[in-house]
């Protein structure tokens, strides 16, 4: 379906209207132009002839029939009374070819003659020294049918309007064949639904920029079609994750209605904060995915580290070693928050110690925080970094982590323009690397 808005039409629109003004301009100018230039031309050949014959008969008289001159065969000699004394084989017995004569002093005369058979023009040199007495010699040569008042024209607008439809046409039908893979993209996009983002739109083989726009479309969908996986995945995730401690929650209160016993109330306050701190969690991902601003400061990494192991208590002892001056442009509050997750979880798998570093290494600022618990399998590293992924299936959901930690440190350090991954050695490492300010 063609809309009257469509690219198509409003480019053979545009080309018809931009080309017709400059031809229509171009036909006009030659229309008015062209036949007084080529009359002049064709006065300027029938002079140059006329002149000869003025020459020759200074001293010849013609036996015969005049010969052409200078290209030019319609050629007479007429005297002072009107009568023509030679003519060539052209106008052989004719009389005058016109009436006009020089005047005024002027020696050469010009004149349009029409006849059933054609227009001349036709040129006159008087010349009263010659063997004939005084005589006008006349030169003439017929103009080209082009050259006729209404058919020249007529000819030209027409091949103009003809040229205009030709151009018109192939506008219509290239821009039609350009556009055609972008309407397959258009007619495959609709077919896409949110319940089905595995399809995908056919990418032409042209290797041109409609194939790059496929390909470009398809790559889109494809991180579109994550991302809902994902979303839906952490719907069911979250869901589960709240369901647990809700219920456990609901359980203790009911029973800590009859029994009332402190034991019970105090796995109740458990089970809520729990869940508060998976409400928090969630919340601070949906900002953190939402690309929410962060406010920044410049501050002393190392002095940041040192206060925030001195604050928090921990299962097992915690060295650390900070280099001095080691400056980053950061939310205080949302980097200590990634030095807990980290140290939660180094505390957790941890066997007996966990180590916490500082360094500058070059325009980067280096934390790494480190246990010698079991490790994480090198095919793993990425998938810790997954919302409600835990690698111990076997611990329990109300004591393990919630399997939100990992994930809200690497989206927090990223959101600072720096990135956080697991990195080989002896121990688990957990490195995070941030812009030095």
């Amino acid at each position: 379906m063609v809309h009257g808005r469509s690219i198509r039409a409003r480019v053979t629109i545009a080309t018809v209207v931009s080309f017709g003004i400059l031809i229509m301009s171009g036909v006009t100018v030659i229309s008015l132009a062209y036949p007084r230039w080529a009359r002049a031309a064709l006065v300027e050949q029938a002079d140059e002839a006329s002149r000869r014959i003025t020459t020759i008969v200074d001293t010849h008289r013609f036996t015969g029939r005049i010969p052409p001159q200078a290209g030019v065969g319609l050629l007479q000699v007429v005297d002072d009374e009107g009568r023509v004394v030679a003519a060539s084989a052209g106008l052989a017995g004719q009389p005058p070819i016109t009436s006009a004569r020089p005047s005024g002093g002027d020696s050469r005369v010009s004149d349009r003659v029409c006849r059933p058979e054609g227009c001349m023009v036709v040129v006159g040199t008087s010349n009263r020294a010659t063997v004939y007495g005084p005589i006008v010699a006349y030169a003439a040569v017929r103009e080209p049918f082009l050259l006729d008042a209404t058919f020249m024209p007529a000819v030209l607008y027409g091949s103009a309007a003809a040229l205009l439809a030709l151009m018109g046409w192939a506008a219509w039908y290239g821009v039609g064949q350009v556009l055609a893979p972008v309407e397959r993209i258009r007619c495959g996009l609709e077919r896409i639904s949110a319940e089905d983002l595995s399809r995908r739109v056919e990418v032409p083989a042209s290797q041109d920029e409609v194939a790059e726009l496929a390909v470009t479309v398809n790559d889109t969908l494809g991180r579109l079609e994550d991302a809902v996986e994902r979303h839906r995945r952490f719907v069911s995730d979250a869901s589960h994750e709240l369901r647990t401690p809700i219920a456990g929650l609901l359980v203790r209160l009911e029973a800590g209605l009859d029994e009332r016993t402190d034991a019970d109330w105090r796995a109740a306050m458990a089970d809520a904060q729990r869940l508060s701190d998976i409400v928090g969690d969630l919340l601070l991902m949906a900002r953190l995915d939402a690309g929410a601003e962060i406010a920044g400061e410049r501050v002393d990494l190392g002095r940041l580290v040192e206060e925030e192991v001195a604050r928090r208590p921990a299962r097992l002892p915690v060295t650390v070693r900070a280099e001095p001056g080691v400056f980053v442009r950061c939310s205080p509050l949302r980097l200590a928050r990634v030095l807990t997750n980290l140290l939660s979880n180094a505390d957790r798998y941890g066997d007996s110690a966990v180590w916490v570093s500082v360094r500058g290494s070059g325009d980067e600022a280096v934390l790494e925080v480190a246990d010698d618990g079991p490790g994480i399998p090198e095919e793993m590293r990425e998938q810790v970094f997954e919302r409600f992924t835990r690698l111990d299936r076997t611990r329990s959901r109300d004591t393990g982590g919630s399997g939100l930690g990992l994930p809200i440190a690497r989206d927090i350090v990223r959101a600072h323009g720096g990135e956080l991954r697991i990195e080989d050695g002896p121990e688990t490492r957990l490195v995070v690397r941030l812009p030095r300010d």
